[in-house]
Order: C-alpha cells, then structure tokens, then sequence
C-alpha cells in the first residue's frame, strides 16, 4: 500500500475548485434606515427560572411501578407474570413432555391440532367457536413450576394494606398484592415450609413430580370434552376410544415429519378447574357424551332417581306403620266383640 503524503496545496486546490462563496446580507441590512426606530440591537436575554416548591418525596413509589421482590423489568420476571395469568384464566390445560422436537416438526403438530379442532361440531350451548382459541406451547420448567406455586399459596385478598406517599407528600393505604410482590414470596415461601408435613395436600404437590424437563401445554378457554377429545385423538391416540385420524380421512397426519413429532410427544397429565388429572383422568374428561350437558344431564337423572327411592322408602315405611296399626286396632276390636257375643249366647 503506497504512502500518502499530506500536502497543504491540495485544500487550496479544493477551495478553488469550489469557488469563492457568495456573501449573504441580512434583510435587517437592506432595509432603509428608519429614524424612529432606535438602532441600538436588543439581544434575547434569558428569564431565570424559579425556584419552584413542589418536589417529588424521596419515598414516593409510582403507581406504574410498585414494589417488586424480583426486578420486574427481566425476562424471567414477565415470564412468571405471563405463567400465572394463563393458570388463573385456563380452566383446561393438557401438560406434555416433549423431547428435541424441530422447528418443522411443531409446525406440523399445530398443523394437525389446528385441522382436528376445527372438524369438531360447534354444540348449541356455545356462543362462539373455541377452536381457534386452543394453543399448544412451549413452556419454562422452572418459571411455570414458580407461577403454580403462586397461584396455589398466594391469596391476594388476604394483604393488608400498607402506607404510601403520593406526590403531595401524603399517606394513603395501598394495597401491594401483585404476582412479583413481596406478599407473594413470602406466601409461597410459608407454604413450602409448612407443606412438608402433608405432601399431597395441594395440586401443587401432585402435580410438581410432573414438571420435569421440558414441557408443553395445550389450554382450553373452557371445558369442552368434544375439543378435549379431538385434541387427544391428534396428540396421544389410544384406540378404541380415541382413535387417530385414518390415512384417507387426513393423509397428512400420516407424513413422516408430523409422525416424527407426535413420536416425540408424551402425555404426563392434565388440570382440570384447578384439579389435578393423570391420564385416565384426562381420558374419562375427553369420554363424557355430549359435553357438559350430558353430564349434568346424568347428574339430574341420577338426582331424580335417588328422590324416587328416598320418596318410595319413607312411604313404604308409612304404609307398612299404618297397616300393622290397623291389623293391631282390628285385633283389639275383635277382642273386645268377642266376650259380649259369648254372654248373649250363653243367656
């Protein structure tokens, strides 16, 4: 690479190339002179502020962003608010273990998943379709184990109020009673001490030997045992009762890259309105005819058919009373005839 040598004749060749710049009056300049008007030039002066007497309190605590046990601002922090949100608001959840599965793989499940839901007939209870409200997702082991020990422990409703600074410098009562608060952790950290003594006391401590490795959920917005059972057929078959879709009924479950993922797939378990379900559970969930109303249909019958048993025992009690009083009061009537016929026989 050759030296450059730096010459001053090369900025005097730029200026010339340039040219000589046109000068630029001012129109204060090129007006006439006005007599009247002084010509002395006033400049802008700058007005000093003043002092002013409000001043934030050094404890004040914005409104937007309360005391927190965890810095709110990180990743895991929104992770867990997100984790606990989805429980309170999912009343059916599907919990799955899945093992090194692609990118293409996963689009090949939602694919399916997608297509089973949406062939499930919409019932006449619901307002609206559901199907496309149903997600399969990838979830954090730990952050979602940490979300269900805040959602079973931490009552919100139960924190006391605590004094505040607004901006006036006044105390006011705020409840602090969010996920990330301090209320929260030391909840969760009371229950786990206490909770050793009794394991299987919560639907925490069923479910914790679940979470294990890397999980996935499917949430229902509802419990609809049609879509559950549509999803289950897709996801875990287990024919007779949950058969997976035929090759001529949906060919592309059948490729090579959607049985690749769905191999990969294990069903562990599932939560039912707060309720923990293994398996069988899920699958009893998935069975139950006609949905919902079929149950409580079953329910009404079953509710009914007890009535008439209870209504038929105490009337069988009441009749088998009423004859043994009446074959007791024949008894005595007889009784008493029988002496006074003897006499008049007799005389």
């Amino acid at each position: 690479m050759p030296l450059r040598v730096r010459c001053p004749a090369v900025r005097g060749l730029g200026s010339a190339l340039n040219g000589a710049r046109t000068p630029v009056r001012s129109a204060a300049v090129l007006l006439p002179p006005n007599p009247k008007v002084s010509t002395a030039r006033q400049y802008a002066t700058a007005v000093a502020a003043v002092p002013s007497n409000l001043r934030v309190p050094h404890d004040y605590i914005p409104p937007t962003s309360p005391p927190t046990a965890r810095p709110a601002d990180t990743r895991k922090s929104q992770l867990l608010r997100t984790y606990t949100s989805l429980l309170r608001s999912t009343p059916l959840m599907l919990i799955f273990q899945h093992n090194n599965l692609t990118a293409v793989e996963w689009a090949a499940i939602r694919r399916e998943l997608r297509a089973a839901l949406a062939d499930v007939p919409q019932s006449g209870t619901e307002a609206v379709d559901i199907s496309s409200t149903i997600h399969i997702e990838v979830i954090r082991t730990r952050m979602f184990d940490m979300a269900l020990k805040i959602v079973e422990y931490f009552d919100p409703s139960k924190v006391k109020p605590t004094l505040a600074t607004t901006l006036t410098g006044r105390k006011v009562k705020t409840v602090y009673n969010h996920d990330l608060s301090e209320a929260a952790y030391e909840s969760v950290r009371a229950a786990m001490k206490s909770n050793k003594v009794e394991p299987d006391s919560s639907a925490y401590s069923q479910l914790s030997p679940l979470l294990v490795g890397p999980l996935a959920v499917v949430t229902f917005p509802v419990v609809s045992p049609a879509h559950l059972a549509a999803a289950l057929k897709v996801l875990s078959p287990s024919p007779p009762a949950f058969p997976a879709p035929t090759r001529k009924k949906r060919p592309s479950y059948h490729e090579p890259i959607a049985q690749s993922g769905l191999q990969k797939l294990l069903l562990v378990g599932g939560r039912v309105e707060g309720k923990v379900f293994d398996i069988d559970g899920m699958k009893w969930v998935g069975g139950i005819e006609s949905g919902l109303e079929g149950l409580r249909a079953q329910l009404v019958h079953m509710l009914q058919s007890a009535g008439l048993g209870l209504t038929s025992t105490l009337e069988g009690a009441g009749k088998s009373l009423w004859l043994t009083m009446e074959s007791r009061r024949s008894v005595l009537e007889e009784a008493e005839k029988g002496p006074q016929e003897g006499e008049k026989t007799e005389s």
